[in-house]
């Protein structure tokens, strides 16, 4: 392309809103970059090097650059990288390093701006091998040194690099950060007469911050950064005010323990002043400093409620307590800013200062109180609607955050009112209303009285739902929150049981109706679902008649598949579809056996529903769901339907292009097999060709093989001796899957990927040996005078292989400080297995070894775990002195 007289033409046409003009410069440039790359990025960057080029021009040459080397997908950005480091010779890579540097210094923004993205995307290759050492430097001294444009792009520059969330680039940047912070901070010093280069600077200092920590632990340097920052709080241009006070949530964030003399003599002030700033960005961000400032001391407590010492504790400033009585009141005057043309999810200031109030409330509890129910009660009757909304929705965002008890008399003193604010004249009010009753009802259920306040506070909920789409979500969480926390604890009622056949005949009504919004028929359906789920024993009657609307309901949808005709239409009738197989669900696990009558319809509808879906739909995972209750509930008589069912099952278990509903699949088959027990034989061929291939599969990624693992166990001890055709592959499995482990300086994520497929290995051998068990299998033959061999022996001579396997893991157990309790009960299972499948004392002196009777006495005396692990470990522990004192009895065999 070099020399092209029309290169400027493709790179106009790479960013032509036609299409075929701009697909046929993509394919020129794809062309030219696979023939000769070298000479296509020399090509490229002295086009964007070119000061006598078009803006535009030498912008799309930097794309097109940046792009060479540099993309969002992990896996083409190392295939790119590894391009420019192996396949670029080393005269390219150092022309195109060289021109893109000095291009930072070009009086075209555009190009300067492109350059800026091309040396970051070259820094984020480079850096971490050490093979640009001295770029760091050569943007400094372009700061210090260079014209405005040149200082501007620089700055540019290092806040790309340094906004990357590649980690490896992240670490190298510890290295620079002198050399990084000497050029911020220059730049944003309030004696920088250019704004641009001010604000680039300060945009520059907020994304290094994490890099200059060390700088941060040297009080000269800290007093500098904070003065430059705080300084700009002040700047003329609201530009650079939010750049600095967004710089100092970040500080706040990353350097508390630093922030106590800082706190005292400026930035108490500063953000006080900055909250009440006419510029909404700037109050925006100034409010954002103080919810930082208390999730900070939040995260704090709770962290030193955990350690063992005084010298483990991190400090704690109680800054938030402190500013209580001068912030919250700044707060609450922002909450009567509401814009009411705002859309639902548009960010503003009001909602700004509603995030930060119930920060501070969980931060300083009951200190909250006293400034806000002043604000309440002197604004809850006022004639402006926007100091109504405030007062309610300030009472509703302590309610998280003071002891329940602080909150009783409040609560009760004020439910009468706020409910009565329901029938506010303003919509914006009921609707806020009714969220501050979603918060009473998820956090202070216990302080309503069912007797004085349930009854008008249903009706008005209701009444929101049913008359008011936008109050409809507010509405419904509500309800949702009404039916957990009355749901009583298993009495034959509750106080919701006068209440429900109204409720349920409400909730039908709204979902019935044509005209009903799809967002308000879901969340109607979830309210619903929630409903029959609490249901207590008298109400049952009431949710087998719902069954009968609710079958019908899924029937009636199955002809509406041939009536789609646009993308808006599929995804209303596959989210109704889907709302009803979840209250389907919640029927059938509320009726438990009593749904059998209704079971034949039932599956009836559901195959015609995944008979009449297509592909990549979210509705059979709802469908599958419904089912695994249905098979729960019906036992070994789901065998009937597994004729018609299976081939659908399979189909989602090999399909590995929907990962959320093979998942749903795998689960599923756990279900069907522990429901049918032996009867799921015929089908676990299939079965376990469809695990293993998926267990192998690259395309599924490791979270699935856990719940793999755990299947087998579910089929083994489904099938009992059955499963012997299976043990040898799956042994194998589970052997292989043992040995992997996390490396200690590996990601959190790795830690509980192993913790949970370690679950899914006891899982798998629990299940194994519980089958060789019912099966008279023994993991080894019982001593007995007579004692002959037995085909059974030699069948259970394949698994007895496999008892060191499983030792051993137990032993990497033991030594891991890294389990769950899931892993521990499930452990402790196969211990008290084995143990019991080997009465005679056989492996006596494994069982003698002290981790193992260390491993079992911690779980024994772990008072965080549950009554059924501990009980679980102390039946292992008994098993095991059986097997210890079983040698004793050992009789030679005859």
């Amino acid at each position: 392309m070099e020399g092209s007289p029309d290169i400027n033409t493709v790179l106009t046409n790479s960013l032509s809103p036609d299409a075929t003009l701009r697909n046929a410069a993509e394919q020129q440039l794809l062309q030219a970059e696979e023939t000769n790359f070298s000479q296509y990025l020399v090509t490229l960057v002295q086009a964007l090097a070119n000061e006598n080029g078009e803006g535009h021009i030498r912008a799309a040459a930097g794309i097109a650059l940046k792009n060479a080397f540099s993309a969002r997908e992990f896996a083409r950005q190392a295939s790119l990288q590894a391009k420019w480091l192996n396949q670029t010779d080393l005269d390219t890579r150092s022309r195109v390093k060289q021109l893109a540097v000095e291009t930072l210094a070009s009086s075209n923004a555009q190009a300067g701006q492109a350059a800026a993205q091309v040396v970051a995307a070259i820094a984020a290759i480079e850096l971490p091998r050490d093979q640009w050492p001295d770029l760091m430097t050569a943007l400094v001294r372009n700061v210090s040194e260079g014209t405005p444009h040149q200082k501007q792009a620089s700055l540019t520059t290092i806040g790309f690099v340094c906004e990357s969330q590649d980690q490896e680039l992240r670490n190298s940047l510890i290295a620079h950060s002198n050399a990084i912070l000497t050029a911020v901070v220059q730049g944003a010093r309030k004696e920088e007469t250019n704004l641009e280069v001010r604000l680039a600077a300060i945009t520059a200092l907020g994304d290094s911050l994490e890099f200059v920590g060390s700088n941060f632990k040297h009080e000269g340097e800290r007093n500098y950064i904070m003065q430059v920052v705080c300084e700009a709080t002040q700047a003329t241009d609201s530009r650079i005010q939010q750049g600095a006070f967004g710089c100092l949530n970040r500080i706040m964030a990353l350097y508390y323990e630093n922030m106590r003399f800082y706190m005292e003599k400026a930035l108490f002030g500063l953000t006080i002043l900055g909250m009440k700033s006419e510029d909404e960005d700037v109050a925006k961000l100034a409010v954002e400093f103080w919810s930082t400032v208390c999730e900070e001391e939040i995260a704090i407590e709770d962290d030193n409620a955990q350690v063992d010492s005084a010298e483990q504790m991190r400090p704690f400033y109680n800054f938030s307590r402190v500013a209580t009585n001068e912030v919250v009141p700044v707060l609450l005057n922002l909450l009567t800013k509401q814009d009411e043309d705002a859309s639902d999810d548009e960010y503003n200031i009001s909602r700004a200062a509603y995030q930060c109030l119930q920060l501070y409330a969980q931060s300083v509890q009951a200190a909250i109180i006293p400034p806000v129910i002043q604000f309440v009660e002197a604004n809850l009757r006022h004639e402006d609607w926007h100091n109504r909304d405030a007062a309610v929705s300030a009472f509703g965002a302590i309610m998280d955050g003071p002891d329940e008890k602080v909150l009783d008399n409040i609560v009760k003193s004020g439910m009468a009112p706020l409910i009565a604010m329901m029938d506010d004249p303003s919509i914006h009010v009921r609707d806020s209303t009714a969220y501050a009753l979603g918060r009473i009802t998820e956090a202070c259920a216990a302080s309503i009285d069912p007797a004085q306040h349930l009854d008008p506070l249903i009706k008005s909920l209701f009444n929101g739902l049913i008359n008011n789409p936008k109050m409809a979500a507010s509405c419904c969480w509500a309800l949702m929150n009404i039916a957990e926390q009355f749901s009583g604890d298993g009495d034959s009622t509750n106080p919701l049981t006068v209440y429900f056949n109204e409720s349920v005949s409400n909730l039908l009504q709204v979902t019935g109706r044509m005209d009903c919004e799809a967002s308000v028929r879901t969340a109607a359906y979830e309210v619903l679902n929630t409903f029959v789920r609490y249901a207590a024993p008298e109400s049952f009657a009431a949710v087998a008649s719902l069954s009968e609307v609710i079958i019908t309901r899924v029937e009636e949808t199955i002809p509406m598949q041939s009536q789609v005709v646009s993308v808006e239409d599929k995804l209303i009738l596959e989210d109704m579809q889907t709302s009803l197989c979840t209250v389907l669900q919640a029927i059938i696990q509320r009726l438990d056996k009593e749904i059998a009558p209704q079971g034949d319809r039932i599956m009836q509808a559901l195959l015609s529903v995944l008979t009449s879906v297509g592909g990549k739909s979210s509705v059979p995972e709802g469908a599958f769901a419904t089912i695994s209750s249905l098979a729960n509930a019906m036992e070994e008589d789901f065998v009937k339907y597994m004729e018609a069912f299976s081939p659908f099952l399979y189909n989602a278990l090999g399909n590995q292009d929907e990962p959320s509903l093979c998942s749903m699949a795998i689960g599923l088959v756990s279900d069907i097999t522990r429901s049918l027990g032996e009867r799921s034989q015929p089908y676990c061929d299939s079965f376990m060709n469809y695990l293993l291939n998926n267990l192998r599969s690259t395309a599924l990624s490791n979270q699935f093989k856990p719940a793999i693992l755990t299947c087998f166990g579910d089929i083994a001890g489904a099938i009992g001796g059955h499963f012997e055709t299976y043990l040898a592959v799956v042994a194998q499995v589970l052997q292989q899957a043992a040995t992997v482990t996390a490396n200690p300086e590996g990601s959190y994520e790795m830690f509980d990927y192993v913790i949970t497929l370690r679950e899914g290995i006891m899982d798998a051998w629990g299940g194994i040996i519980g089958a060789m068990k019912m099966a008279n299998k023994s993991l080894y033959p019982r001593i007995t005078y007579h004692w002959t061999r037995t085909n059974n022996y030699f069948a259970a001579e394949v698994l007895q292989q496999w008892v060191p396997t499983i030792f051993e893991l137990l032993n990497v157990i033991a030594n891991d400080q890294n389990r769950s309790e899931a892993l521990m009960r499930a452990s402790m299972g196969v211990i008290g297995d084995i143990a019991d499948a080997f009465p005679n004392g056989q492996l006596a002196d494994v069982f003698r070894q002290e981790w193992l009777t260390t491993l079992i006495k911690e779980t024994r005396a772990n008072k965080d775990f549950s009554p059924r692990t501990i009980e679980t470990a102390r039946w292992a522990r008994e098993q095991v002195k059986r097997q210890i004192g079983g040698t004793q009895g050992v009789m030679q065999q005859t």
